[in-house]
């Protein structure tokens, strides 16, 4: 896989396909991996670009912070070295925060914008403190705290069902780095609230939400969705937060839709 330095460090990412551009990012201990199955279907009509966000996969950390934005700036870097214009974004959970960061930062290189089970809601107080728990759980067990974080993702009847797609989740996870996992907390934490970027959108925006997601509950969704009707919601029935596993199927269409 190809590499590319970004600031201090090397950014993983991968290119497959032809056609427009997508660019598909990843969430919190999650990698290029994630896309295994989503980017080879996505290639037959489209030109697709997978990174690791920095401090994840095969990407290196810059600092102990890695702020929404310099992710952003780290995704516009591949895009810009490949000289694509224009890209169709898709974020899965704290993908979605980067792509609104990228969106926010660079507004003409963006074709659609894909909220994949993820908001453009802040983090509320309770969460920042939620926050900085698992940070000093991390800093204590790293190995401990990703084991466990991992199978909560899913819908607890799914957690049986996929029980070998959460081991390799954990295998994936545990390949990034204490300092990796930290930094990209603290950047959640900081992170703003951008729900002003769906009231007036240049391009299309598509909210991809689950009925049963832990993390994102559907009625926050719903309400992203009911800013502007430049929004649309795709909802996938019966799965956890990480439906493109739960339930592929669904999934990929809704995807599919949202860079349509």
């Amino acid at each position: 896989m190809p590499k590319l330095r970004f600031k201090s460090i090397d950014v993983n990412y991968t290119e497959l396909g032809k056609g427009s551009a997508v660019l598909l990012i990843h969430g919190f201990l999650e990698s290029i991996w994630m896309w295994k199955e989503v980017a080879p279907e996505l290639a037959k009509r489209h030109r697709v670009i997978c990174i690791d966000l920095p401090g994840h996969g095969l990407s290196d950390c810059i600092g102990y912070v890695h702020s929404m934005e310099e992710m952003a700036e780290a995704c516009y870097h591949v895009i810009h070295h490949l000289r694509i214009r224009k890209v169709a974004l898709v974020g899965h959970s704290m993908g979605g925060y980067v792509a609104l960061a990228f969106a926010e930062l660079f507004p003409d290189h963006v074709r659609s914008l894909a909220l994949y089970q993820s908001t453009a809601k802040a983090d509320s107080p309770a969460k920042k403190i939620d926050r900085e728990r698992a940070s000093d759980l991390i800093k204590e067990n790293h190995v401990s705290f990703v084991k466990q974080s991992i199978p909560l993702l899913f819908r607890p009847v799914n957690r049986k069902k996929f029980k070998l797609q959460i081991e390799g989740l954990k295998s994936e996870a545990l390949k990034t780095s204490k300092q990796g996992i930290i930094a990209a907390l603290a950047g959640m934490r900081d992170r703003p609230n951008r729900e002003v970027l769906l009231k007036f959108p240049p391009y299309p925006v598509h909210i991809i939400a689950s009925d049963k997601d832990p993390r994102i509950p559907l009625e926050e969704s719903q309400s992203l969705a009911a800013i502007s009707s430049e929004v649309q919601l795709h909802l996938i029935q019966g799965s956890g937060h990480m439906s493109y596993i739960e339930d592929f199927p669904a999934a990929i269409s809704a995807i599919k839709k949202s860079i349509a």
